[in-house]
């Protein structure tokens, strides 16, 4: 049994460096500083995703609302009085597991502790998850995080969807895409095409799996075409 389980964490290693290798490769750093070849899954994975997406991301505003509010921080005026809340923020950044949507301009980009936590453990458990069920690697995209009052007013004057109350202006929730993603491509080698809905697919059993964990509320968005997440 002890054999079974150091073989299981070896494996576990080795294909997390691996990641971790090809993914830098895709982001310029030198071939000389990635000395382990991404390992080969023995067994392929499958596919199951989940039964309904409504169904499965059922939480509503009240319940996002109720998280943020504990864990938040106080909503912020405007972008100059960010400047000065920094400290009980975590600047989010594109790195090597997610990448900022270049065209997120309704907020900006920090989180509390706790929520950027839950958006780097999603993160990682979905490049695992395409790793292990052998499909090319592509990185969610983050399209929303802290939005300050004077961020929500203006959106609100072009989306009426979008609400006055917004979890974003207490830095605990942020969007994902389930229709983009950003394609992770080594250098010299073809990669096949993969089509969004499989990405889709494998990102709502990571979703699924967080939430039945307690890490966070997740409600499926249809009109924005996101998963719409708040830290526990």
């Amino acid at each position: 049994m002890r054999r079974l389980k150091k073989n299981y964490y070896l494996a576990l290693f080795c294909c997390t460096v691996g990641i971790l290798g090809i993914v830098r490769m895709a982001n310029g750093e030198s071939p000389a500083t990635v000395k382990q070849p991404l390992p080969q899954p023995a067994h392929r994975h499958p596919i199951y995703s989940v039964p309904s997406f409504s169904g499965t991301f059922p939480d509503l505003q009240e319940t996002h609302a109720e998280s943020a509010r504990q864990w938040g921080v106080k909503p912020v005026r405007n972008r100059i009085e960010a400047e000065k809340r920094k400290s009980e923020l975590v600047f989010i950044g594109s790195n090597p597991f997610y990448k900022m949507d270049p065209g997120m301009n309704s907020s900006i980009p920090y989180l509390v502790p706790r929520a950027a936590s839950a958006l780097e453990t999603i993160a990682r458990n979905y490049l695992d998850s395409l790793h292990v069920k052998g499909i090319p690697l592509h990185k969610i995209l983050v399209s929303s995080v802290l939005r300050t009052e004077e961020d929500v007013e203006r959106l609100r004057r072009t989306n009426i969807n979008a609400s006055p109350e917004s979890c974003h202006r207490y830095g605990t929730t942020f969007d994902i895409p389930y229709n983009r993603y950003h394609t992770v491509e080594p250098p010299h080698e073809n990669r096949r095409a993969v089509q969004n809905d499989t990405l889709k697919w494998i990102l709502a059993e990571v979703l699924r799996d967080v939430r039945e964990n307690g890490l966070c509320h997740i409600k499926y968005e249809v009109k924005q075409g996101c998963f719409h997440i708040t830290a526990r």
